[in-house]
């Protein structure tokens, strides 16, 4: 079972510690989210999970296999993919261009005409637009190619970075039925948010995390009825 555990996580830059003792479970299968104000350290978790900033202390374990130490790529090739905050498309790239570079680590072009067809299907609007430069796209657009190049990886897990960061409310809403929808593929979510309404509604499970430390866990539905929660996130 390909779950991704983190125990006792500590992550620092220079000389201060930004995550203190953090510890979550990424089921197979689920959507988990973590929910935090900016500065509450959901950056830097990700990033210590892809190695980027590594952790000083605690473990990282991927179906049971310890991926703290190891390269970025090699830990993306064990079927971990992340849509960055921000979208980050390549804004003089086609649509395409962008999508071909989501599958760079499989050589096989029949598998990656496959996973193209796939991606087209979740997103008709990028078949239609291959040829256009991502850069000339809307927000919402762009957000559509930045989660199918994700998925031209074909990962096992994909952690999505503020997915509703800039988007207008329709676009919002439509991510997060794309989010639900991947999961119902069979794709494992790590979903890190501030938008708490909709991320508990597509959620399984979630952690919030405050100042580098997770202050509260549980179901989508008893963070959702949390009054520290609500007061927090629902005004």
């Amino acid at each position: 079972m390909s779950d991704l555990v983190v125990r006792d996580l500590c992550t620092r830059y220079d000389t201060v510690d930004v995550l203190h003792d953090v510890s979550i479970d990424v089921v197979q299968g689920r959507i988990t989210c973590i929910l935090g104000a900016n500065g509450a350290g959901k950056t830097t978790l990700i990033r210590s999970i892809f190695g980027l900033t590594p952790p000083r202390a605690g473990s990282l374990l991927w179906g049971g296999r310890e991926l703290s130490g190891m390269k970025t790529h090699d830990i993306v090739a064990q079927g971990i993919a992340c849509i960055p905050e921000g979208r980050k498309v390549f804004p003089r790239m086609t649509v395409a261009e962008n999508l071909a570079l989501g599958g760079f680590l499989e050589k096989d072009e029949h598998i990656l005409r496959e996973r193209l067809g796939k991606v087209y299907e979740i997103f008709p609007r990028l078949a239609e637009r291959a040829t256009q430069l991502a850069g000339t796209m809307s927000g919402g657009e762009q957000a559509m190619v930045s989660i199918g190049r994700g998925l031209m990886a074909e990962p096992k897990l994909l952690i999505i970075d503020e997915p509703s960061l800039g988007l207008s409310p329709l676009f919002v809403k439509e991510n997060f039925n794309v989010i639900k929808h991947i999961n119902q593929l069979g794709i494992t979510v790590l979903l890190v948010e501030q938008n708490a309404r909709q991320t508990l509604a597509i959620s399984h499970y979630g952690y919030v995390l405050t100042q580098g430390r997770v202050v509260a866990h549980g179901t989508a539905q008893t963070l959702a009825e949390n009054d520290e929660v609500r007061s927090a996130y629902f005004g």
